[in-house]
C-alpha cells in the first residue's frame, strides 16, 4: 500500500544522486554535473545510506563501487528519474524546426549506414537545430541469448548513454519502449564478377574465402552453424570489426562474406558488387527502435522514435 507519510519525507533529489553516482562511479563527477560540491554528495550519499539501510557505494582505487543492493536497485531508481524526467519534459512544447538538441544513438554499423543518409537529407529540412552522435552496438561475444548479446545496448539505455538503440531483437523488459523498423536478412556478397557466380552450390560456398564481421577477431558465426549442420566448414580467411570493412575488402578481392541484405544494396551504390542468395536459409530478424518506455513522455523522445522509424519506411 502507498505510504504518503513515508515518501513525503523522502527527498526525491536524493534518487538522482544515486543515479549519477551508478552510472559515473565517481563522486567528483557527481557534484559536477549536479552543479552541486562534493561536501553536498557526500551528505547526500549518507542520508542515502540511512534511508536504504545500506552502504550502496564503496570507495576503492576503482572508483565509488557499487554494493549487490545497489546494483539490484539501479533499474527501479533509473525508471524513477526518467518517469520524472519525462513528466516535466511532457510540459515543455517540442518544436524539431526551431529545437536545439543532440541525441545519440546507438546501431549496428549495417543499420546506421540505411539511416544516416535518409535522416541527415530530412533533419536539413525539418529540424536544422537537432544534432546526433551515432555509436556502433555490438553483440557481447559468446552470448548464448538475444537478452544476454545485446544486454550492454540496454544498460546503456538505462543509465542515460543512449537516448534511441536499434537492435535485432525485441526485449523482454517492460520497462523498454519497442517499434519494428523493418524485416533484415542475410545474402552473400562477392565483387562483380566473381567466379562463384549467382547462384551457388552449398559446396562452392564452402570452399570460398570468407571475411567474418567480428569485433573480437574470433573466427566463427552463423554461417559457420549452418554449414557444420551439413558436414561442412569454411576458411575465415579475414576478420574485420565492421560491415563497410567487410564490403571494402570483398570489393577488392575474390573474398565473399554474409551480410544484412539492406546494408549490401546500400553498399553496392558506392562498390560494384554482386548480391547472392544463399543456397540454405540465412538468418534473420527485424530490426528494431528501443527507448525506455518512460522516456516516451518527452516530447522530444517521442519525436525521435517517429523520426527514426519513418526513415525506414
Amino acid at each position: 500500500m502507498l505510504n504518503h507519510t513515508q515518501l513525503a519525507r523522502t527527498d526525491v533529489n536524493l534518487l538522482l544522486v544515486f543515479d549519477l553516482l551508478f552510472e559515473e562511479r565517481n563522486a567528483g563527477r557527481t557534484a559536477t554535473r549536479l552543479h552541486l560540491s562534493p561536501s553536498a554528495i557526500s551528505h547526500a550519499l549518507r542520508r542515502l545510506r540511512t534511508t536504504l539501510n545500506d552502504p550502496l557505494f564503496l570507495p576503492t582505487a576503482r572508483g565509488m563501487v557499487p554494493t549487490a543492493r545497489a546494483e539490484a536497485l539501479a533499474p527501479a531508481i533509473r525508471d524513477i528519474v526518467e518517469r520524472i524526467s519525462g513528466v516535466i519534459s511532457s510540459a515543455e512544447h517540442f518544436d524539431p524546426t526551431t529545437a536545439t538538441r543532440r541525441f545519440r544513438l546507438g546501431a549496428p554499423d549495417g543499420a546506421v549506414s540505411i539511416l544516416v543518409p535518409v535522416l541527415m537529407k530530412r533533419l536539413e529540412k525539418e529540424a536544422p537545430g537537432i544534432d546526433f552522435a551515432m555509436l556502433q552496438v555490438l553483440p557481447r561475444p559468446g552470448s548464448n541469448s538475444h537478452d544476454q548479446a545485446w544486454r550492454d545496448a540496454l544498460a546503456d539505455l538505462d543509465a542515460g548513454r543512449l537516448d534511441l538503440a536499434i537492435l535485432p531483437h525485441r526485449p523482454a523488459q517492460a520497462r523498454f519502449h519497442a517499434t519494428t523498423l523493418y524485416p533484415e536478412d542475410f545474402v552473400f556478397v562477392t565483387r562483380s564478377g566473381h567466379p562463384l557466380g549467382r547462384k551457388p552450390t552449398v559446396m562452392a560456398i564452402a570452399n570460398a574465402r570468407h571475411v567474418l564481421v567480428s569485433a573480437t577477431g574470433d573466427t566463427s558465426g552463423n554461417v559457420d552453424r549452418l554449414l557444420a549442420e551439413r558436414g561442412l566448414d569454411r576458411r575465415i580467411a579475414l576478420t574485420v570489426p565492421s560491415f563497410l570493412m567487410a564490403v571494402s575488402a570483398i570489393a577488392s578481392s575474390d573474398l565473399i562474406g554474409a551480410l544484412p541484405r539492406g546494408f549490401a544494396k546500400e553498399a553496392a551504390r558506392t562498390y560494384d558488387l554482386q548480391i547472392v542468395n544463399a543456397p540454405f536459409e540465412m538468418m534473420s530478424s527485424d530490426l528494431i527502435a528501443i527507448v525506455p518506455e518512460a522516456a516516451m513522455l518527452d516530447q522530444s523522445i517521442a519525436w525521435l522514435v517517429e523520426t527514426v522509424a519513418s526513415c525506414f519506411c
